[in-house]
Parts: structure tokens; sequence; C-alpha cells
């Protein structure tokens, strides 16, 4: 009888063997890695940075060329009543050219934003980035009032992109984030307006003849909207697909109005655009002239006024935005920003001592910093995203409505009444707003429970 091969079973036990004598060569092995612990960490650390910026890249990219647009925009805004009349303007032909330029985003804003829906939002911010930059240097050379007003109304065309530029924002941001990314989209704003007017205030001089002495500052804005559309090219990533008109077929700006009236929560919320707007753009068109007439300021005072301005609307938005919306909501903290808004018309209204316009004005804007975030962000949550583009487009309309009867209606009744009459019809019109703004958490709940 032969005797059983022995040899496999041996090379088996000591291949069975031979993991547990190598465990303390190969612990060894691992004390002597010179890859220690600090490595690790570092390695964590640095995994932690590539995956915020794949997350947050887009926002942050964004976030550079709205300030920087923005900071042209706020070098020449605050000018523009001193600019209308070193064209010998009328005060009705000053808030004409802020009409003029609504009326330009009224038909903008909703058809940009339907065909971003369906092209993709960069060629829309590549196209309107660029127009700005004609159109700022045509507004430096305009010869008359006529055709600054008529240059204007094409400047407003050209900025029709805010509702694509929220699209955007809403397009790279989950649900739970959107409210606090557009308050920092907010912030840009805020921040644009900080070192705008104090440029624009710097740039100007007093003592040139007619319309040149503004021709620096509309020359800086039209450089600074060229970085802000070279920056769209370079920096910010396509959020949509390209489809076609079919696939993408956008309902008619009416057909938009007919579904946002159709829901009471959208419906709310435009008609709190549409107020709080008003009283927003009357401020904004008269109140070079009201400090004027009120307290003999220029242009250098109003300028300097926006950096306080815009440092408080900043700060809200940017680090008290978002801890305020998780407590308390996105409804209670619109309605909040409208009644603080309209409380900061009351005290102006009442106010006969300089140094107070400008703390008066830092709580106005403290409200109102919240309520554009919080109107487009309770937009974009109410809507399937194949339709947000249009939705906020057709809210920026409504803007821009107000943003056209605002400044018609205040300078009027600052021609007829003097210049408090404007201050107060601000806080008329916002009223309304709020108690509108009260009632969307109830309409909120029933949505979600139903």
């Amino acid at each position: 009888m032969a005797k059983p091969d022995t040899r496999i079973a041996s090379t088996d036990e000591s291949l069975l063997s031979e993991p547990d004598d190598l465990r303390p060569a190969e612990a060894d092995a691992k004390e002597d890695d010179p890859r220690d612990t600090r490595t690790f960490f570092r390695g964590r650390l640095l995994g932690k940075v590539r995956a915020f910026l794949n997350e947050n890249g887009p926002l942050a990219a964004m976030f550079a060329v709205v300030f920087v647009n923005l900071v042209g925009f706020g070098i020449v805004v605050p000018l523009m009543p001193f600019f209308a009349q070193s064209l010998q303007a009328q005060a009705w032909q000053v808030t004409l050219m802020f009409t003029t330029y609504s009326l330009g985003q009224f038909f903008a804003e909703p058809y940009f934003g339907r065909l971003s829906d369906r092209i993709g939002r960069k060629p829309i911010l590549i196209v309107t980035t660029a127009l700005s930059v004609l159109f700022y240097v045509l507004l430096a050379f305009s010869p008359n009032i006529w055709i600054a007003i008529l240059i204007r109304f094409f400047s407003g065309l050209s900025s029709g992109n805010i509702s694509t530029i929220q699209g955007y924002v809403s397009d790279v941001s989950p649900p739970e984030k959107r409210s606090g990314r557009m308050s920092l989209i907010g912030g840009a704003f805020s921040l644009g307006f900080i070192i705008g007017p104090f440029i624009g205030g710097i740039l100007s001089h007093e003592t040139a003849a007619g319309g040149n002495q503004f021709r620096l500052p509309l020359m800086g804005a039209a450089l600074l909207s060229a970085l802000a559309c070279l920056g769209v090219m370079l920096f910010i990533r396509e959020s949509r697909e390209r489809r076609t008109k079919v696939e993408a077929a956008q309902p008619h700006i009416l057909k938009t109005a007919q579904e946002a009236l159709q829901s009471p929560v959208l419906v709310r919320l435009i008609l709190s655009t549409l107020c709080y707007m008003m009283a927003f753009a009357g401020l904004e068109s008269t109140f070079g002239l009201w400090a004027e007439a009120r307290f003999h300021w220029g242009p250098k005072e109003i300028g300097a006024i926006f950096l306080p301005l815009g440092i408080a609307a900043a700060l809200m938005q940017m680090v008290f935005m978002r801890p305020l919306t998780r407590r308390y909501g996105e409804s209670r903290v619109l309605a909040a920003g409208l009644f603080v808004f309209g409380l900061s018309f009351v005290l102006q209204g009442m106010n006969h001592i300089g140094w107070l316009i400008t703390p008066i004005i830092m709580l106005g804007a403290l409200g109102q910093a919240v309520i554009f975030s919080s109107i487009c962000a309770i937009i974009s949550l109410s809507t399937s995203p194949d339709k947000q583009g249009a939705m906020l487009g057709l809210n920026m309309s409504t803007g821009a409505i107000a943003r056209i009867t605002g400044p018609m209606i205040a300078g009027y009744v600052f021609s007829l009444w003097g210049p408090n009459a404007s201050v107060w019809m601000g806080a008329v019109t916002t009223l309304p707003a709020a108690l509108l703004a009260l009632q969307l958490g109830k309409y909120q709940k029933r949505k979600a429970h139903g």
C-alpha cells in the first residue's frame, strides 16, 4: 500500500503559516514608514479642500463675476441724477432715465430667463456683459439728455441677466442650500455697491464742463463690465445642457404669469416684489435730489453713504442670512425684512438731522438685504427646475414694472408736494408687501401637507 504524499500538505501548511510569520515584519515596516500621521492628516485636509472647491467652485466664480460687474454698476447709479442735471435735465427727465432703464429690463428679463433655460446660462451672461461695455461707453459720450435716455433703455436690455444669474445659482445648489447661496450672490451685489459708489465719487470731477465730469466713471464701469465678460468666458462652467426648442418649449410670459396667479405662494411673492420694488426704485431715483434739497448734499456725499449701506447689507446677506433662514424660515425672514425696510422710510420722513441719514439708511439696508434673496429662494423652491428661469424672469420683470412706475410716481409727488413726499410714498407701498409675506408660511405648509 502506497504511503500518502505529505509534501502537498506540508506545503499548504507552510503557505498558511506564512502570513502569521510575516505579520510582525509588516508591523515593523509600517512603523518605519516615513509617511507619518502628519502626511495622513495633510492628505485629508487637501481632500476636503478639493471637495469644497468642486462643490462651491462654480458659485465662487459667479460670486466674483457678479461682484466685478456690480462695482461698475455701483459707480454709475449714484451719479445718474447729477449726470442728468449736467445735461440740463429737469426733475422728471432725471426719473425718466431710471424708468427707461427699467423698461429695458422689463422686456429683457423674462426673455433671457426663458432662453437660458433652453440654450444655457453662460451664453446669455457673455452677451449681456459684453453689451454693457458698449452702452457704458456710448453713455459717456452722449451729447444731450434724450440720447442719454435712449442709451439707458438699451442698457436696461443688456442688464436683464439677473434671472439668468439666479437660475445658475439654483442649478448648482441643492434645495437645502439654495437660500443661503442666493444670499451670497446678494452679498456680491452689496459689496459691489460698497466699492462702486466710492470709486464713482472719486473719479467724478465737479470742475469739468457738461457731462464730461462723469466720463471717467462711466469708462471705468465699461472696463469692469469687460472684466466680468472675460471672467464668464474663462471661469464659469455651463450648468445646463443645451436643448432644442421642442425639448425645452418654454411658455410665453403671459402663460408663466397665469401659472403664478394659480399658485397662492407665487402670486404673493410677485405682488410683494411689485410693492417693495416700487418703494426702492422711488428712493433710488429721488434720493440724490432729496438729499440735495434737504441737506445740500452733492455727488461725493451721495457716493460716500453707499459704503456703510453696502457693509450693512453684505454682513446681513453673507453672515446672518443663512442662520436666520435655518431657524425661522424664508417666509418669516422676508416679512421681518419688509417691516424693517418700511420702518426706515418712516424714520427718514421724520428726520431733520443730517448725521442721522446714514444710520437710518443702514437700518433700511439690513431689511432690504434679506428681501431679494428670500423671494428668489422661495420662488426656486416652489417651481420645477425646467421653469425656474422663466418664473424668476417673471419676478424680475415685475420688479422692472415697479422700477418704471416707482420713479415716475416718486418724481411726480416730489415735484407736487416736496422732497419728503417721495419718502412717505416708500413707506405706504412697503406695508402691503409685508402683509402679503406674513401669509406665505401658511400656504407653504398647506402645499407641503397637500
